[in-house]
């Protein structure tokens, strides 16, 4: 007996023989019948009655009977073979699922588990490099305010010089100055009076 099943792809075959019992009696019988010792060859049976038709039919009936409950105890077996190899086959399919599942599921954690990995890497040399960069920033700009301080001392010193002479009278404030600022002078002369109280 031969069963394809076709469910979702997949094939289930089953081959399950057909042995016919009587079949199988028969040749056991010859079996035995040609292991028996030869004997010497046999004087001719006294005549004896012939057998009665009757019983040929009994005998008759009695093989198709078993050959019926061979037949059936065939079928049977069959069938119980039959649902056994259907059972294992949907219990193999539901194995097969249940570890593709599994499989998918353990994948699925591992690829979750490389990404916050690999993010948390990333976060943290993005933050080393912003920390380096910053730390880069801060003493440029702190030896740019060292330069700044230093030029702009250095400017105010070289930059300007004043120089001047004043005179003081009973009435007033004579004032005489010269700022030299670089390549230009400047000369400030000017009288202030003193208002006079009476």
């Amino acid at each position: 007996m031969l069963l394809e099943n076709l469910k979702d792809g997949h094939v289930c075959q089953i081959v399950i023989e057909n042995v016919d019992e009587t079949v199988l009696l028969r040749e056991a019988r010859q079996e035995e019948e040609n292991e028996k010792p030869e004997s010497p060859p046999e004087q001719p049976p006294p005549r004896t009655k012939k057998p009665k038709p009757p019983e040929k039919v009994v005998i008759s009936n009695e093989l198709q009977a078993i050959k019926i409950q061979a037949w059936w105890r065939g079928t049977l077996v069959r069938r119980t073979l039959l649902h056994a190899a259907l059972r294992a086959c949907v219990i193999q399919y539901w194995w097969k699922q249940k570890l593709a599942e599994l499989l998918e599921k353990k994948r699925r954690a591992m690829l979750q588990y490389y990404a916050r990995e690999k993010w948390a890497v990333v976060r943290l040399q993005s933050w080393v490099r912003m920390w380096r960069v910053r730390v880069r920033y801060c003493r440029l700009l702190h030896a740019v305010r060292i330069i700044q301080v230093y030029w702009r001392w250095h400017n105010c010193h070289t930059r300007g010089i004043f120089r001047g002479s004043y005179e003081l009278t009973a009435s007033q404030l004579g004032l005489e100055l010269e700022i030299f600022l670089g390549s230009h002078i400047c000369r400030i002369t000017d009288c202030i009076p003193f208002p006079i109280k009476n």
